[in-house]
């Protein structure tokens, strides 16, 4: 049976108070299980980054459950919850100029897997295929084009082999043929690796390319027919 990587339960997360009380997660509850790649499709605004940075245990809910890999995180410790991002996730970023612009594409993973303190089943010369950048592994992020420096990305966050792969906006600075390749990218390695995979995007003609599609509208989550 397929379990699943991340697991929310009615989590709610509001900022301010009273009248200006914002409601950034409204009784948010999903089910990733490992090998699925789904999309979270939403305005500026709705909530997206909101459910990124609770999955990524970088924010805390004010209520609800939250679980990654099986492991309640609800109320751990700011060092456990490093620990659980360590350990278990891995990170697609919106912009791919976070990569350090001295290192070559070979050294960005090797860097990531020291930071780790461990490797996935893939080695690194591995991934760098897998994303189809074998033949510019020893370029700079300088040399590289902006659907060059995300499939860095993509290898870069799959090193330390995670059970849930979050990304974010990772077609926004990308034309409409290199916006499906990552996509595509991104779900085959998910299905390929059996990571839970949650990408939270605008862009409604990459979907196609995930298992589930959910509608973000003012922090509530409606799965899309």
């Amino acid at each position: 049976m397929t379990t699943p990587a991340l697991i929310l339960d009615n989590v709610r997360v509001s900022y301010g108070d009273g009248d200006s009380q914002v409601h950034a997660l409204d009784g948010v509850s999903l089910q990733v299980n490992r090998g699925e790649f789904v999309a979270i499709v939403g305005h500026s605004g709705s909530g997206k980054s909101t459910l990124l940075a609770v999955a990524g245990a970088l924010t805390t809910p004010n209520s609800g459950e939250v679980q990654v890999a099986g492991e309640s995180i609800t109320g751990l410790s700011d060092k456990d919850l490093a620990r659980v991002r360590r350990e278990h996730i891995g990170f697609v970023f919106q912009s791919s100029g976070n990569l350090p612009s001295a290192l070559k594409a070979r050294d960005q993973l090797e860097l990531a897997a020291r930071i780790l303190g461990r490797r996935g089943r893939r080695s690194n010369d591995e991934l760098l295929d897998a994303v189809g950048m074998s033949h510019r592994a020893d370029h700079r992020p300088a040399t590289l084009s902006g659907g060059e420096r995300q499939r860095i990305g993509i290898a870069r966050a799959l090193v330390g082999g995670p059970d849930l792969l979050l990304v974010d906006e990772p077609t926004a600075a990308l034309d409409r043929n290199r916006a499906h390749e990552i996509v595509r990218l991104l779900a085959h390695e998910c299905h390929e690796l059996g990571v839970a995979g949650v990408m939270v995007t605008h862009d409604l003609e990459v979907i196609e390319h995930c298992d589930r599609v959910y509608d973000m509208v003012d922090g509530r989550l409606t799965p899309r027919d």
